[in-house]
């Protein structure tokens, strides 16, 4: 158990920690969204199925809902240090691993190992957040936390498909390895496990299952589960889209994706700290919902009129806006379960969420085959339109 005093003033460790965990949740999604670029190889040049492609770049997020509750839990009972560099040396594994592999059948087992692997970041790096940072700072310090998606994608938008095209697909997972290891070994010399209630305190706190309390958690669960949906459509297919249907070449669509994820990243950021001067994490989160029907109209518009500029601008609006909800999603889970409980609440969060990202590959990408894509853009506003009669009024209990 750490001494440092649980005040409200940021300590300087806590900066420290939220570098760290950005930087490991970051290496992992590089994996983890690393096949989700190898698409336009196998589809647009190999001729594979864009179901089956779609259903190969769901293979990690698929083993990441095995084991998100599990590592929440590993999370909540040994601290977070060793959970995100033990599960990031795992991820390390599997990705070296595969790099020899080249059947379907084995690169797609290892990519399900190392997304289990990777899922440790997850709940665990949520948790140094909540844990080191003082309410009033969470919901900026939780922004930056979740720029690492963003950022983890963006980086595998511009260097997993030169690579794979020069090199073959074992170049990336090459890549992957690597970057994993180092932070593994960064992670367990650098974290810090957060201050933690007395033993009494957190024995007593177990005792209460926060969702028992009121049905805060599940609906901030299922609006995330919706407001998913956009998120990993053109995360998965907007590289694709841009390619395929738009001919753009696979650098400039590799320039514009990255762009996206980076403009998100930083969009992650002012959407935590105004949650942080609103006084509410679920007033900006019903903003989100609401931004998320407008812009998927308006791509497909653009994407209907063949307006290229403007598909590729409101690409990157969209992306922004469909990534904007997760630091916010995130903190509220984190403070209505409390410390005792953040971990596998976190867990059950991110489950909920990959479940659905996990079938966006193969059912959007059939639907896509169907309807074609601006269409398909018009059918996913539509998650986020049921989402918002499910956010909160009000902001769970702080923890």
């Amino acid at each position: 158990m750490s001494d440092i005093p649980t005040t409200e003033r940021t300590p300087a460790a806590a900066w420290r920690m939220l570098a760290l965990g950005v930087a490991a949740q970051a290496s992992g999604t590089l994996l983890v969204s690393t096949p989700a670029y190898l698409i336009p190889l196998l589809h647009v040049e190999r001729g594979v199925p864009l179901s089956q492609a779609g259903l190969f770049a769901a293979a990690p997020t698929f083993g990441m809902v095995l084991t998100l509750v599990a590592w929440g839990a590993l999370a909540d009972r040994f601290g977070e240090r060793w959970v995100i560099a033990g599960g990031l040396a795992l991820t390390a594994v599997f990705a070296l691993a595969a790099v020899p592999v080249h059947g379907f059948v084995g690169m797609g087992i290892l990519l399900v190992l190392g997304g289990a692997a990777a899922a440790s970041t997850n709940a665990a790096s949520g948790r140094v957040v909540v844990g080191w940072f003082p309410r009033r700072r969470r919901g900026l310090a939780m922004g930056i936390r979740q720029m690492s998606q963003p950022l983890g994608v963006a980086v595998a938008a511009l260097v997993v498909p030169p690579l794979a095209e020069r090199y073959g697909i074992g170049a990336p997972m090459l890549l992957a390895g690597i970057v994993t290891a180092a932070l593994a070994a960064a992670c367990a010399i650098g974290i810090a496990n957060p201050p933690r209630p007395s033993a009494s305190a957190a024995t007593a706190t177990v005792r209460v299952n926060p969702y028992l309390r009121n049905s805060f958690l599940v609906r901030v669960h299922l609006v995330s589960v919706l407001l998913v949906v956009p998120q990993f459509t053109l995360s998965t297919f907007g590289l694709v889209w841009l390619i395929g249907g738009l001919q753009w070449s696979a650098t400039a669509a590799g320039v514009v994706i990255a762009i996206a994820q980076f403009v998100g990243a930083v969009g992650r950021i002012v959407i935590g700290s105004a949650s942080d001067r609103a006084g509410s994490r679920v007033r900006v989160l019903r903003w989100v919902a609401i931004s998320g029907v407008v812009v998927m109209l308006l791509l497909a518009l653009a994407g209907g009129l063949h307006w290229n500029t403007a598909a590729a601008i409101m690409l990157v609006v969209a992306t922004t806006v469909s990534v904007a909800d997760n630091g916010l999603a995130f903190t509220s889970v984190a403070e209505a379960a409390g410390p005792a409980w953040s971990g596998r609440a976190l867990g059950i969060q991110n489950t909920g969420q990959f479940v659905a990202a996990s079938a966006v590959g193969p059912v959007i990408g059939a639907v896509i085959t169907a309807v074609g894509y601006p269409l398909t853009f018009v059918l996913v506003a539509i998650a986020p339109l049921v989402s918002i009669g499910l956010v909160p009024r009000r902001d769970g209990h702080p923890g």
